[in-house]
């Protein structure tokens, strides 16, 4: 559990520090050319500046045994293409893509060897002080389309990642992101589906005309970050905390859906294109869940339901 609290604390930690630099007079220069630094500074639209030695720490391990966190390959993926995964379901805080696609603790590496995953996050999470550094050197990068379109063009096995849902809409209801594959980088899409991502935290339901409702909406215009009142257990309890529930994580990567190229006299995809991707695509997932629901998701209270 020590890890998981390791974990969950680092964003508050880091910029408490930063606010203690930023208060003391000594330290106030170095603060200000930091977030300079900040704001000037392109990785986040680079693809990070992965460090697979960062990627490979202990914490990732005891992190992902936690629950546990358990990848199940169905395909090969060849080292030489690019591809675009997209991770189901959203859930709270995303441990299982974390752990999958941002750190070595599930063994990403060791069963697709020579593909190179970077997560997408909202830009906002990535000017967060000295924590968004960790998050870069992770393998962390920006939801934007520029660092999307960046990294997918970075060479062979340059891969990406992206939490469906969050910070970029479900593939089924956002064109935009069908047609940065299939206009300009030819990244095979890889459905990916985590059963017991959704049971770790349970959620407080807010009336939408509510005080709350209303705070919530205001923070999601203004970070682009929907902030959810959830809770779990606590250190030394079960009933009431912010730690996840300790319950299995098994995270499906599906057959790569292979997306055709343009005719050269295209410039953008026709919706039957998008379409027909789509439609691929759901298949897949759907097919994913239907093959793992009953060994996985034994005690489901009702099907998957995909919302178009």
């Amino acid at each position: 559990m020590l890890s998981i609290v390791i974990w969950l604390s680092t964003a508050l930690s880091f910029t408490a520090l930063f606010l203690v630099f930023w208060t003391q007079p000594f330290w106030f220069p170095l603060a200000l050319m930091y977030m300079a630094y900040i704001y000037l500074d392109p990785a986040p639209v680079q693809g990070g500046r992965r460090l697979q030695s960062v990627r490979e720490w202990s914490l990732w391990k005891y992190v992902a045994d936690y629950f546990p966190i358990q990848i199940i390959k169905e395909h090969d993926l060849d080292p030489s293409k690019n591809y675009l995964f997209g991770y189901h379901p959203h859930g709270i805080l995303c441990f299982g893509a974390v752990s999958t696609f941002a750190t070595e603790g599930s063994g990403f590496s060791r069963l697709f060897p020579g593909v190179i995953p970077r997560l997408a996050t909202v830009p906002f999470t990535l000017f967060l002080p000295f924590y968004r550094d960790l998050l870069l050197s992770m393998g962390f990068c920006s939801s934007s389309r520029a660092s999307c379109e960046h990294v997918l063009k970075s060479g062979p096995g340059e891969s990406l990642a992206i939490v469906i849902g969050g910070a970029v809409e479900a593939l089924s209801s956002s064109p935009g992101t069908n047609r940065l594959v299939l206009k300009n980088v030819w990244a095979s899409l890889v459905p990916v589906f985590a059963f017991g991502e959704a049971d770790l935290y349970h959620q407080f339901k807010l009336a939408d005309n509510s005080i709350a409702s209303g705070i919530r909406s205001f923070i999601k215009k203004l970070c682009g970050i929907a902030v959810p009142l959830f809770y779990g257990r606590g250190i030394f309890n079960y009933d009431f905390g912010l730690v996840p529930y300790r319950r299995p994580v098994t995270v499906i990567v599906g057959k790569p859906i292979s997306v055709p190229k343009l005719e050269k006299d295209q410039v953008e995809p026709s919706k039957e294109q998008i379409l027909e991707v789509q439609d691929r695509y759901i298949k897949e997932l759907t097919g994913i869940y239907d093959r793992y629901k009953d060994m996985y998701a034994q005690d489901r209270q009702q099907e998957l339901e995909i919302i178009a």
